[in-house]
Formats: C-alpha cells, sequence, structure tokens
C-alpha cells in the first residue's frame, strides 16, 4: 500500500477526524495555490485545531448547565453603573483568578443582572479553556443531602471538586436548616484553596445566619469564602420590573 493511499486510515487511527476529512479538498487547493509541503501541513493542522477546540467548546457549554443569553455582550452596563464593568471583563478574561482557587461574590437585590453576569464570566473562561457548573444553590443542596443520605456525600464532592469554577445561584434562597446547609458548608470547605465558586446572593453577608443553622457555621464559611475573593456590589432597581413596567 502507497503511503497516499494508507494516508485516510493512519488519520483515522490518529483520531484526526477533520484532517481525514478535508485532506484531499486541501491538497486541491495547495497545488492550485502553489503552497509548500509545511504551508499544507500548516493548514490542515490548524483546521483539526480549529475543530477540537468547537468539539470541546460545546461539550463543556452543554457540561455547564448555563442558562442561554448571557453574555457579557448582552448586559447593559449603562443601565447599571453601580457594577464595576472593569471588574467583571478582568474575571472573564484572565483565568489566573480560577486556577489560584480564588472566588467571586455577587451581591444585589433580585432582578439586577447578579446571574446573568456570574454567567457571563463563567461563558468567557469556558472559551479560555476553564470548565464551569452553574447550579441553583438550592438545588445543589438537596443534591448533596440525598448524597449524604445515602452515604455518597465524599464521591459527590470529589466529582465536583474536579470542575475548576462552580456557580452557586441564590445562596440566599437555600431554607436554615440543620441537615441542608451543614452540607453546603461541607461544600465550601471542601473546595476551600482548591477550587474557585462564583456565589450569586441578596443577603448580605451580616444576614446569613438566616442560611446557616447557627451563626459560627456562618462566619466560618463565609471567612472561607472570602479569603481569596472579588466581591460585586450591584444596586438599583430590578430589571425585570421596569421592563414589566414598560411594556404596561
Amino acid at each position: 500500500m502507497s503511503q497516499v493511499a494508507s494516508l485516510p486510515l493512519l488519520l483515522k487511527q490518529l483520531g484526526l477526524t477533520c484532517m481525514l476529512n478535508q485532506w484531499e479538498s486541501l491538497q486541491q487547493q495547495a497545488i492550485d495555490d502553489q503552497w509548500s509541503y509545511a504551508d499544507y501541513l500548516a493548514q490542515l493542522a490548524e483546521l483539526e485545531a480549529n475543530a477540537r477546540y468547537q468539539k470541546r467548546m460545546t461539550r463543556h457549554i452543554k457540561e455547564s448547565k448555563l442558562p442561554p443569553g448571557k453574555s457579557l455582550s448582552q448586559f447593559d452596563f449603562k443601565c447599571s453603573p453601580s457594577v464595576n464593568q472593569q471588574k467583571v471583563i478582568a474575571l472573564s478574561e484572565n483565568i489566573s483568578w480560577v486556577k489560584q482557587a480564588s472566588n467571586c461574590v455577587i451581591f444585589g437585590p433580585s432582578g439586577v443582572g447578579k446571574t446573568h453576569i456570574a454567567c457571563a464570566i463563567a461563558y468567557r473562561l469556558i472559551e479560555l479553556g476553564v470548565r464551569c457548573l452553574f447550579t441553583s444553590t438550592t438545588s445543589l443542596v438537596q443534591k448533596l443531602q440525598q448524597a449524604r443520605l445515602e452515604y455518597k456525600l465524599p464521591e459527590m464532592l470529589a466529582h465536583l471538586g474536579k470542575i475548576p469554577l462552580l456557580i452557586l445561584d441564590d445562596i440566599g434562597y437555600v431554607k436554615k436548616d440543620q441537615h441542608e446547609t451543614s452540607v453546603l458548608f461541607d461544600l465550601i470547605a471542601d473546595r476551600y484553596e482548591s477550587s474557585s465558586i462564583i456565589i450569586t446572593a441578596n443577603q448580605p453577608f451580616s444576614d446569613w445566619d438566616n442560611i446557616f443553622p447557627d451563626s459560627m457555621m456562618a462566619v466560618a464559611a463565609i471567612d472561607r469564602i472570602i479569603h481569596h475573593a472579588s466581591i460585586i456590589n450591584i444596586t438599583g432597581e430590578s430589571f425585570r420590573r421596569a421592563n414589566s413596567s414598560i411594556n404596561d
């Protein structure tokens, strides 16, 4: 078998699917445009790299469970003058804080864009190669509690620990219950200085004793979160309420 005849088989064995699909058509273009061998190989390699990047992006976005339509370009910073736009952009464009297992807490009343900003940061970080997972805090706490009842909490925490960035949305809606919020503390403690968290909250830290069953646990959780953290405070009226008024 000639080298050219064996090329499709070799590319398939190597898992170079895009190169397998494109080498013949690109070969004709290389001949027509008189590319060097190196140029032809570079073009094939670039196609393969781009295809793999797109597949990885698609896989990681699906894995992240991020709600759609929450990019930075779709957030109107002019309607939220209290938001430090440069800080948000810096968090979305620099993965070093995730590598250092730092956190981000976004405070604000309901409807001012906390979730949008958290998701926008996560979407951009996925583009930069960071795996993320978005969840409502209430939903995750229920799953953690079920795992504890089944004696599988360490396994679940270990699984979540493999995801560099966890977005806990609406932490203030977790019920103050000994069984539920103790697993939330376990999660925060497990990720301390090992993995990052973005938290959205409509309650300031001073009210977190309404989330955790006792003030000592609340203080310990806050201490772990803010030890390495960026804080974003959003003030103003609800976008949803304003839009509702306009539509009325």
